[in-house]
């Protein structure tokens, strides 16, 4: 329903099999089109908390709902097929594959998901239309992404994770390598293109100069409990 939100966590604990680290999150909500940042130190749980929301990671207990969508209810292949139509992922290393072509990279989620295919229309298009939009040069299109500067490169994964029109972009500390100018430059443009799709997006992130992108600020130890062995998560 439209009026859900588009990510609601209650009760959820996981620990990863070592035993060394574990989260829980008692209740968490990010609602439809809202622009989101997570602050909290390197080590702190932030990318442990964005794989869960992503579904690539499980919790041990409790519930994590995205869209009205029930993570727990779906088998790994609804799952997988979920994630390709709703989410765009912006990784902190950008995990483009360097033998591609940019625009190929950009092209790589509509693979996955014939609903972000139908969505985009003219699939090249899209991409060289959301390319441009984020600074990356016409040029730079057929270039394979290996030879591509790092904020070059982090603007090629933003369109590869907006392509489609997903609902929800998750981004983990994209501009940590980008001094305090750059940054406010790409989330200027990342916030240009949430808007115009409607999608929400949850970043996390150490650097609080990049706070006044964002409708609301939360630090993750106002939401999460952290614990390393020995933590109910983990012996639950």
């Amino acid at each position: 329903m439209e009026d859900e939100p588009a990510v609601l966590i209650r009760d959820a604990a996981f620990c990863w099999p070592d035993g060394e680290f574990a989260i829980e999150v008692d209740e968490f909500a990010l609602a439809r089109g809202e622009r989101l940042l997570l602050l909290g130190a390197s080590g702190a749980g932030k990318s442990t908390l964005l794989n869960l929301i992503g579904g690539f990671l499980r919790p041990r207990s409790g519930q994590i709902t995205v869209l009205g969508q029930a993570l727990s209810d779906l088998g790994q292949t609804a799952l997988d097929r979920f994630r390709a139509d709703n989410f765009g992922v912006i990784f902190q290393m950008f995990n483009l594959l360097p033998y591609l072509s940019v625009l190929d990279n950009v092209l790589i989620p509509l693979r996955f998901s014939r609903q972000r295919r139908q969505q985009a229309g003219d699939a090249h298009a899209c991409a060289e239309r959301l390319l441009s939009r984020l600074g990356v040069a016409q040029n730079l299109h057929s270039r394979p992404a290996a030879h591509l500067s790092v904020g070059q490169q982090q603007r090629v994964a933003a369109a590869r994770a907006m392509i489609g029109a997903p609902h929800i972009i998750l981004a983990d500390e994209p501009t940590s390598a980008l001094d305090h100018d750059n940054a406010g430059k790409f989330l200027d443009l990342l916030q240009a293109e949430t808007e115009s799709t409607g999608a929400a997006l949850l970043m996390v992130s150490h650097d609080m100069r990049v706070a006044d992108h964002f409708d609301r600020v939360i630090d993750l130890t106002s939401i999460a409990r952290t614990d390393g062995r020995n933590s109910e998560a983990c012996c639950g």
